[in-house]
């Protein structure tokens, strides 16, 4: 029996990824579903790196195969920032006060420096060793001053997609997965797994 689990305690994330892997993994599971308790500290200067690290630390555990992935907004204004920190951009660390954050450092910029996208690193694990990592990008958007729309989280309401002039928390939830990084990351895996 092929088993993945799945580095995060986000059941959104978990729905997404087994619907994606239907038919590749007989068996899909959180770190809740597993009962694993465990705090990895995620100091890597890449995407890359922190998703590796959860997914190997993860996979010294168990006996099957691990996925974590790892991911954030860059705004090219911003040098790439938030980037990494996308979670704690700011003292709070609440997706409020993140977006806030945001708003306020690109209100400053001219709009042609506001364009941004969304970027994911995903890493499969077994026995603490990698032995699959991607990167995927979304479409680029722009960073919008001020929020629209109710879908989503995090980043969502701030960013704007021109070629649906909608805000990825405007869009449904399957047509924003559709276009996402993780989704475009995640297919990436799948073909993988698929040729394996």
């Amino acid at each position: 029996m092929r088993k993945l689990i799945i580095a995060t305690n986000n059941a959104g994330k978990v729905r997404e990824i087994k619907s994606i892997f239907a038919g590749i993994y007989d068996d899909v599971a959180s770190l809740k579903d597993e009962g694993i308790k465990i705090d990895v500290v995620e100091d890597g200067s890449t995407f890359e790196e922190n998703a590796a690290k959860k997914a190997v630390e993860v996979s010294k555990l168990v006996n099957c195969d691990v996925m974590a992935d790892d991911s954030g907004l860059c705004v090219d204004g911003l040098g790439g920032a938030p980037g990494i920190y996308s979670a704690r951009y700011s003292a709070e660390g609440t997706d409020e006060a993140n977006r806030a954050a945001l708003i306020e450092k690109v209100s400053t910029l001219p709009e042609k420096d506001r364009t941004a996208r969304f970027m994911c690193a995903i890493v499969i694990a077994n026995a603490g060793n990698v032995i699959f990592s991607c990167e995927a990008a979304s479409d680029t958007g722009s960073i919008i001053l001020e929020e629209r729309g109710d879908n989503g989280f995090g980043y969502d309401p701030i960013f704007y997609l021109p070629e649906y002039a909608k805000t990825y928390a405007e869009m449904s939830s399957q047509d924003k997965n559709a276009i996402s990084h993780r989704a475009r990351a995640l297919e990436k895996a799948k073909e993988w797994l698929n040729s394996k």
